[in-house]
């Protein structure tokens, strides 16, 4: 059997930060660009998820599409209307399908002129220790 893959995973520091123009120009497109469009963005405020097809399952589910990676953002910070970039993972099937940190975030990117290495940057606090909806059962508080 072989070995076990595990997602890429890049905490962003210095934080990339889109200011207002920017990220309105990235937010129209990534809506655009929706999977419930026929698009390969499902974008909520926090993650944007890249698929590699558009969601063609029934009802409007995900269907054959896999997701290839996603980005973590916080909505105004570190001011209002300016969108923070600080973490980037890329899945295993996006890994084998060419996907690094960089190509996915400037997938996004793009739509402002940007790419991960040409948007600014700024010092942030620690981002937050673990995704509270991947905690296993065993992390939950007793009752």
């Amino acid at each position: 059997m072989g070995a076990v893959q595990r997602d890429e995973v890049r905490i962003i520091r210095p934080a990339a930060i889109l200011d207002e123009r920017a990220a309105s120009r990235v937010l129209d497109e990534l809506k655009r660009l929706d999977v419930s469009n026929g698009g390969v963005w499902n974008a909520t405020s926090s993650l944007w998820q890249r698929y590699d097809l558009e969601w063609d399952g029934p009802g409007g589910t995900r269907g054959r599409a896999r997701l290839l990676g996603s980005v973590a953002v916080m909505y105004d910070a570190p001011n209002r209307h300016q969108i923070t970039i600080y973490k980037v993972t890329i899945t295993p099937f996006g890994l084998e399908s060419g996907w690094a940190v960089e190509t996915l975030t400037d997938d996004a990117l793009t739509w402002a002129g940007l790419t991960l290495d040409t948007c600014p940057r700024a010092e942030l606090g620690d981002p937050p220790v673990r995704d509270p909806f991947r905690a296993g059962l065993a992390d939950l508080p007793e009752t």
